[in-house]
């Protein structure tokens, strides 16, 4: 089977399936706007995009093997609650013909962001009710439970708050190499954040939002050959976490963070670039070396794909035109390397996909004649992408 990633067009948000090549689906984050469930609005309709791309199982559910909350803003789990089974697994209504969640995703950290000046949406404390019930189950019986009742937490908890569930906790900077307890070899994971607490209290403080994102740089097998496709995906961090991956990892593992796609975080956004405004300060804000390099470290041809509305130089951040230029230098100048999921919606009218084969990775096209010249030619061998100001 081939390997695949979709992009799903949700505007300013995030919705990506991968499908692995042993026929196991990883949903990551949803925005599935109201207007998108209208058949009388325009706008995309993602969610019978992707209920098209799932299987039932045995007692007529569609699935997802996982699902992936990168973290908990409204745009990354906007329509959980409409679109998904939520409960025991057992619990399942035909009649709602809901997708059933085998196995959840989930950092601890995201729980804790609620707070006067952050109140999670009502499917973000739907998903941690959710998320509390499956560990809930664990810690009670110490084995993992049946399909819909399962989950992974992704890092760690602050206070050795999960050292007594640790069959269930991927630590940090460790791979995750199963989904739904199947570990086939069509993937692996490396787990790069949520950033564990440390010892400066004043960058802690800094990062304390910043730091609930879950960052993974997958490894794809294509047709039963291993890595032939690197995919690095990390929600809405933001220039801080990126500046200390590449601190903590930049000399002895910068191969972690090799891609041969992107997915620019937070939309495209200038603040995982920089820590100047760019509305203060124009052209002349600066960029952090330091989280470039994070985000720079390409392998041959790779691309970046923004997931966001159109970027326009005149709109507000996300996403930023400044950031887009960024984007491309480091893909080498190549315009056509990066790419937006808007603009493949308005110019194709499907989504944005990648298939992942022995041969490398090929844009997926409407029209077979321009087939021959979708096969981008990357993930064959690791090139860095030229230095900051060269």
């Amino acid at each position: 089977m081939t390997a695949a990633l979709t992009f799903f067009p949700v505007c300013n948000g995030d919705m990506t399936l991968l499908e692995f090549d042993n026929d196991q689906k990883l949903l990551i984050d949803i925005h599935v706007r109201k207007a998108a469930d209208d058949p009388e609005d325009d706008t995309p309709d993602v969610m019978s995009q992707l209920r098209d791309r799932l299987k039932r199982d045995e007692k007529g559910r569609l699935y997802v093997d996982g699902f992936l909350l990168s973290h908990p803003d409204k745009d990354h789990i906007g329509g959980l609650v409409r679109h998904f089974h939520l409960g025991p697994p057992d619990d399942w209504v035909k009649a709602d013909d809901k997708i059933l969640i085998r196995e959840m995703w989930s950092s601890p950290i995201v729980f804790r962001r609620s707070s006067k000046t952050h109140v999670l949406c009502d499917d973000a404390k739907a998903w941690a009710k959710e998320a509390r019930r499956r560990v809930a189950l664990y810690r009670a019986n110490k084995v993992i439970g049946i399909e819909g009742d399962r989950i992974q937490i992704m890092g760690e908890d602050i206070d050795g708050k999960t050292n007594d569930i640790l069959g269930i906790v991927v630590k940090t900077d460790s791979l995750v190499t199963s989904l739904n307890r199947v570990s086939a070899g069509a993937f692996e994971a490396r787990l790069l954040a949520p950033v564990p607490k440390g010892d400066d209290e004043a960058l802690d403080e800094m990062l304390a939002k910043n730091r609930s994102s879950v960052i993974l740089r997958f490894s794809i097998r294509g047709a039963g050959y291993a890595d032939k496709c690197r995919f690095l995906s990390g929600g809405d961090a933001e220039v801080a976490i990126w500046e200390r991956l590449w601190d903590k990892h930049g000399t002895y593992n910068a191969n972690w963070l090799e891609y041969d796609i992107l997915q620019a975080p937070h939309h495209c956004s200038w603040h995982s670039l920089s820590y100047d405004s760019y509305s203060t300060y124009g052209e002349e804000a600066e960029v952090c070396d330091s989280a470039r390099s994070a985000l720079a470290q390409t392998r041959k041809g790779a691309i970046v794909i923004a997931s966001s509305e159109h970027i326009d130089p005149e709109d507000a951040d996300p996403p930023s035109d400044r950031a887009k230029r960024e984007y491309i230098s480091i893909v080498n100048g190549k315009t056509d390397r990066f790419i937006c999921v808007t603009d493949i919606w308005d110019d194709e009218q499907q989504p944005l996909r990648y298939e992942i084969g022995a041969s490398g990775i090929v844009k997926a096209v409407k029209n077979a004649a321009r087939a021959a010249t979708a096969a981008l030619g990357i993930g064959a061998t690791a090139a860095q992408a030229r230095p900051h100001g060269s």
